[in-house]
């Protein structure tokens, strides 16, 4: 599976309004790719945010958890992401200070989650 990066604001509004997992160090955001002319829609493509607010702390924090997020989604997201799927990071208080592994397997367990409850909403739209 091929991940690439969302930029444009739009996106991230409309994953922020799709299907949602709170974990400890993230939370994440998942919503269908829509075409557009900036983003082009294969079967092997998905797309993937980061975000961390002033929340987090000062610009030297909010980046490092941007940087755990990009290492953990690098482990996760070949395995276990959706085809065009938009999913958006969101780092918490203590995605800065968490075990790495810990990091890790959060994200693997939010992402499934997001995945079946898309799933089961797709399944339900067709019966």
């Amino acid at each position: 599976m091929k991940v690439l990066i969302l930029k444009k604001r739009r996106d991230f509004i409309r994953a922020a309004k799709g299907y949602k997992s709170i974990v400890s160090g993230l939370i994440l955001q998942a919503a269908q790719s829509l075409s557009a002319p900036h983003k082009p829609l294969s079967d092997d493509i998905c797309y993937i945010g980061y975000t961390a607010t002033k929340k987090i702390g000062k610009a030297h924090l909010r980046n490092r958890a941007k940087r755990r997020l990009r290492a953990a989604a690098a482990k996760v997201f070949p395995q276990f992401a959706r085809a065009r799927t938009d999913y958006v990071l969101i780092a918490r208080y203590n995605t800065v200070d968490i075990e790495f592994a810990a990091l890790v397997e959060n994200l693997r367990r939010a992402l499934e989650r997001v995945n079946a409850d898309m799933a089961a909403h797709a399944a339900k739209a067709v019966s």
